[in-house]
C-alpha cells in the first residue's frame, strides 16, 4: 500500500505543483487522471524520490519514502514521461547495463533477468538493434524492461501512451494490465480510456489537486441521469455554454455535439445519455474550474 497524506510541493517561483495530496494506493493498476500542468508528473516524480515535498508524508509499506528514499528505490520501477538511452547502444547491452547499476552483479543473473524482460516485453527479436532504431511503441516497451529490472514491487508509468499508434498503444496496455496482478502499478495519463481499460480504482487530479477518487464503475453510476446531449450548429454553442453546464463538446458531421450536466431534464431538445468515465472526467474538470 502506497500511502501519501498532506503532500504539497511549492517551487522556488511560488507555484504550488500539487495542494495537499492525500491517496491511498493499493496493489494493483492505480489511475492518476488529469490534464496537461495538472500536476501529475510532480506527484509522480516526488513519490518517485526525484524531488522531495514541501510538506505532507509518503510512506509505501514500512517505508518513510521522505526521510528513506534509498530504500523506496531499491523497490522502485519508474518510467517516466521522457527517458534518454545511448541511441548506438544494443537493447540488450542497455538492460545489462542497467541491471549491473541495480546491484545485479553476477553475470548469470543478470543474463536471466535481461533475458527474462527482453521476452517479456516482446522485444526479443529486435535484441541486438541500436535503441536508437526502435520505434516508439518499441522505446516504451523497452522503458517498462527497464523499469521491471530487480523485480519492483512499485511501479510508476507517466504518460506512457501519448503517441503511440492504437496497435502499440493496445500491447503496451495488455503488458501493464499483466505486470499490475501482482505489484502496486500507478499509471500517470490525460488519456480516459487507458484508465477506463485497465484501473479498477482512480482518481482525477486538477490544479495539484485530488477532485475525485473511486472505482470507475461507481463513478459513472454516480453520474446517471445527469447527463445530457444535444446536437447544434457551432454558432449556437456560446449560447449553450452561458445557459448550460457543458462540460464537453465535439464535432461530428458538421455538426457540434454537446454534453451538459444536469440534475434535472433541461429541456430544449437534450437527451439524457447513459455517460462514460470520459463524462466523469470532463464534468470534474468543468466543476472544478468553476470552483476556481
Amino acid at each position: 500500500m502506497l500511502e501519501l497524506d498532506g503532500v504539497s510541493h511549492v517551487y522556488p517561483n511560488g507555484t504550488r505543483a500539487l495542494d495537499h495530496v492525500t491517496l491511498s494506493i493499493p496493489r494493483g493498476m492505480y489511475g492518476l487522471l488529469g490534464p496537461n500542468g495538472a500536476g501529475k508528473s510532480t506527484l509522480m516524480r516526488t513519490v518517485a524520490t526525484l524531488q522531495t515535498p514541501t510538506e505532507g508524508s509518503i510512506r509505501f509499506g514500512d517505508i518513510d519514502v521522505v526521510r528513506e528514499p534509498g530504500k523506496l528505490r531499491r523497490t522502485l520501477g519508474y518510467l517516466p514521461q521522457d527517458f534518454g538511452v545511448y541511441p548506438r547502444v544494443s537493447a540488450w547491452e542497455m538492460l545489462d547495463h542497467l541491471a549491473a547499476l541495480k546491484g545485479i552483479a553476477s553475470t548469470p543473473d543478470r543474463k536471466a533477468t535481461v533475458e527474462t524482460l527482453l521476452q517479456q516485453t516482446n522485444l526479443w527479436p529486435v535484441r541486438r538493434k541500436a535503441l536508437t532504431s526502435f520505434s516508439g511503441g518499441m522505446r516504451q516497451r523497452f522503458g517498462i524492461a527497464q523499469a521491471l529490472i530487480g523485480n519492483p514491487e512499485l511501479i510508476i508509468v507517466d504518460e506512457p501512451t501519448a503517441g503511440l499508434d492504437p496497435e502499440e498503444r493496445n500491447r503496451f496496455l495488455n503488458l501493464l494490465a499483466e505486470i499490475g496482478e501482482n505489484v502496486v502499478v500507478i499509471l500517470s495519463t490525460h488519456i480516459v480510456e487507458d484508465v477506463s481499460d485497465l484501473c479498477p480504482l482512480m482518481a482525477v487530479i486538477a490544479d495539484g489537486r485530488i477532485r475525485l477518487e473511486g472505482a470507475p464503475a461507481e463513478l459513472i453510476r454516480a453520474t446517471r441521469g445527469r447527463i445530457w446531449m444535444k446536437r447544434i450548429d457551432r454558432a449556437e454553442l456560446e449560447a449553450c455554454r452561458e445557459r448550460y453546464a457543458v462540460i464537453s463538446t465535439r464535432l461530428f458531421a458538421g455538426q457540434t455535439i454537446v454534453h451538459i450536466l444536469s440534475d434535472s431534464d433541461p429541456g430544449d431538445g437534450f437527451a439524457t445519455l447513459e455517460g462514460g468515465l470520459a463524462d466523469v472526467y470532463f464534468s470534474t474538470l468543468a466543476q472544478s474550474r468553476r470552483a476556481a
